[in-house]
């Protein structure tokens, strides 16, 4: 056994290690960035050890596989990058459609929810502003101020809950009054 064959034996051992941690990392994650780094790791051994097998046989005709290889690797990370970066800060993995549509449809909820305490506590102002005794002329020295209708807080407190009953939907549903 020549030195050659020794450094090509610990490298394909070490390779071996290599590889199997990245898919145990892989496999235990916690996060999506964690297994997209421990894949590419796996794809980097897998690299490695057909360039040490063109090595060790002196091949030149796998290198064009060892580009392809690469590509595949780069593609793979680049890919899986663009999805993560919609990841939320703190979250540990990318959500699915469904966790996305559900955390959406509870926002929206949320709103309408203010949305309608914010309109009960405008009526609840208005009924008191009208149910107010309006003093006479002169008695009390001044002249009597109107009752005014409180600023909506945003413009979406003028939107409608339903439509015009000649109105069919269309552009202008969230018609303003």
């Amino acid at each position: 056994m020549t030195v050659f064959d020794v450094v090509v034996l610990v490298c394909a051992a070490l390779l071996t290690v290599g590889a199997t941690l990245a898919v145990i990392r892989a496999e235990r994650g916690p996060s999506m960035l964690d297994r997209t780094i421990a894949l590419d790791i796996v794809v980097t051994t897998v690299i490695a050890g057909v360039a040490l097998y063109a090595a060790v046989f002196r091949r030149a005709d796998v290198v064009p596989l060892l580009v392809v290889l690469s590509l595949v690797g780069f593609v793979g990370s680049v890919t899986v990058a663009r999805f993560a970066a919609v990841e939320p800060e703190g979250e540990g993995r990318v959500r699915t459609r469904e966790e996305v549509a559900a955390e959406e449809a509870e926002k929206r909820r949320l709103e309408q929810e203010e949305l309608a305490e914010r309109r009960a506590r405008r009526r609840a102002a208005l009924e008191a502003a009208r149910d107010a005794p309006v003093e006479a002329p002169g008695a009390g020295g001044g002249t009597p101020e109107p009752a005014t209708e409180p600023v909506p807080e945003s413009a979406t407190d003028t939107v409608e809950d339903e439509p015009d009953p000649e109105h069919h939907g269309g552009p202008a549903d969230e018609e303003t009054r």
